[in-house]
């Protein structure tokens, strides 16, 4: 597949699962052994479709109106590196941390890998200390001069 087609696909997970929580999307796009690695992620170790399905839930259980806005892509080879903004209220539960009620922004960066015309290991960063700190978890640090 194309740098072209690998990125149709990135987006393709990200407005279908992401954006309007249809998750049968992710048997079109992940591997059946797709592997994820986010240090932050709710539900711990991604592994085949099922953790994709489970690690998407989370958030968007957490975040039902969540929204995530892709800021730019770049593809090389057989990865696509997708730099975006999420949005939501946190209206249901994360692990260890009850539903809140405020909004959050983060940004964060996907770096996926294809074969085979599906994504078959992701690597994610998502400004999650940030996050913590606008649903009020995690204080934010006083300002100098303030």
């Amino acid at each position: 597949m194309s740098t072209q087609d690998n990125k149709a696909l990135s987006r393709q997970a990200i407005e279908e699962a992401w954006n309007k929580g249809n998750l049968s999307v992710i048997d079109q796009v992940y591997a059946p052994d797709f592997l994820g690695h986010d240090p932050g992620s709710p539900i711990g170790e991604l592994r085949g479709r099922e953790g994709a399905r489970q690690y998407v839930s989370a958030y968007r259980t957490a975040f039902p109106d969540a929204h995530i806005t892709i800021e730019d892509q770049i593809a090389e080879g057989d990865k696509v590196v997708t730099r975006f903004t999420a949005r939501g209220i946190q209206r249901g539960a994360l692990p260890g941390i009850p539903p809140t009620g405020k909004q959050a922004m983060v940004t964060g960066i996907i770096i996926e890998r294809f074969a085979g015309g599906k994504i078959v290991e992701n690597w994610v960063n998502i400004d999650t200390l940030s996050m913590m700190q606008q649903l009020g978890v995690i204080p934010q640090m006083a300002r100098s001069g303030a």
